[in-house]
């Protein structure tokens, strides 16, 4: 049988004394446990909320926006309140001298400060007036922006364009979901540059309410819409520079523009840092057939120069016993930003003439890997991702 502790009492009289624990020291102890507690769920929390915090805009008022040169007012739009963010009626063009420069129509959350995570959102738009005769009705052009900068010109953007995706042209219901990095790649640039890339079709409905959902994980992001499982359209390399920033509502011209029910959700943001250098010799998957080389760089500044194997070369390359035998190298020519990389080279492809084939490859320089899109114009025409490691 236990003996009894000097921190017992008695509490009864008699032959037989019941023992037991002292009510101070007992409380003691159960205030120091709790505490204990506290403190890990407390700890515990702080590190969920450093990952996970979430911030939510009803957008019943207009108290958490920040409007650049448009109107933002409460409204209620199909049974639901929101924010009406209208753009003024732009002035006549002048009849000659140079056009005035364009400023930004955008309308900040107050308080973000987004990286990687989640932006959910819903949208509409809906147009004023008809079309004029003869002429078809511009499709209404709605979106989110985020990781923009202060001034309001820089950020990348997913934005719906409900119109067209009831179109009978099927080239222009691919243009239904869209994507742009302001200022360098509108979409203008992206189209011609990466056909069907940055843009896709989507199920929406025209002046009805829409979900979008925005994931964003270091240099990619996925676009959902009304709540689908799976994204409608997915940009594998962000072009902005920018891997944090504000986060905007992007309204159009022409229309009423509605958002209502802002959730963001902030995550840790993926180790990812602009200004990777290309310099070295990389080992490259150009992702189109069993294409392999490298590629041997040099930066000077803003230029890159170096040489290209393995997909185009002065000869075509040719099967050799299983393998692939490839033409000699050929010099490369390119540009980098912060990272960013552009570079070209000429060569041939079985049934091409000797530098009838042009590879362009654009994409993100991060630590020892690198990755991108390739597009091969001229004589062959082709689109592939590619991916790359630098050799030690």
């Amino acid at each position: 049988m236990e003996e009894p502790r000097a921190d017992r009492e008695a509490v009864a009289a008699g032959k037989g004394k019941i023992m037991t624990p002292s009510f101070g020291k007992l409380r003691m102890k159960y205030f120091q446990a709790t505490e204990i507690i506290v403190a890990l769920t407390l700890t515990c929390s702080g590190m969920h909320a450093q990952v996970s915090k979430v911030q939510t805009f009803p957008l019943s008022g207009v108290q958490d926006l920040d409007a650049r040169n448009v109107k933002a007012e409460p409204a209620e739009y199909k049974g639901r309140k929101a924010v009406r963010i209208m753009l003024p009626v732009p002035p006549p063009m002048p009849a000659a001298g140079p056009r005035p420069a364009p400023v930004p129509h955008f309308t900040f959350l107050r308080g973000v400060d987004f990286a990687d995570g989640t932006i959910e959102v819903d949208v509409a738009a809906k147009m004023i007036g008809t079309a004029p005769p003869g002429l078809s009705r511009s499709p209404c052009f709605i979106g989110i922006a985020f990781r923009a900068r202060s001034d309001a010109n820089h950020y990348e953007l997913f934005y719906l364009r409900p119109e067209n995706s009831l179109s009978s042209d099927q080239v222009r219901r691919n243009h239904s979901v869209q994507y742009m990095s302001m200022p360098d790649f509108d979409f203008t640039k992206l189209r011609w540059r990466w056909p069907s890339v940055y843009e896709a079709y989507a199920d929406l409905e025209p002046e009805a309410w829409i979900r979008m959902k925005i994931e964003v994980a270091g240099r990619q992001a996925k676009l959902y819409v009304n709540s689908a499982p799976r994204p409608v359209l997915v940009v594998d390399g962000l072009k902005g520079e920018d891997l944090a920033g504000g986060v905007g509502l992007w309204p159009s011209g022409g229309q009423e523009n509605y958002f209502s029910n802002v959730r963001i959700t902030h995550a840790k943001p993926q180790a990812v840092q602009n200004g990777g250098d290309p310099s070295g010799t990389w080992d490259i998957k150009y992702g189109i057939g069993p294409f392999t080389g490298s590629l041997k760089l040099h930066r000077d500044g803003a230029t890159v120069s170096g040489t290209a194997s393995g997909l185009l070369g002065t000869e075509a390359p040719v099967e050799v016993d299983g393998g692939v035998r490839r033409g000699t190298d050929v010099p490369v020519t390119g540009t980098w930003r912060n990272g960013y990389l552009e570079i070209a080279f000429h060569g041939a492809l079985p049934g091409t003439d000797p530098g009838g084939v042009t590879a362009s490859l654009a994409g993100w320089v991060d630590g020892n890997s690198a990755k991108g899109r390739l597009t091969l114009s001229g004589q062959r025409q082709d689109d592939a991702a590619w991916t790359a490691t630098r050799r030690e």
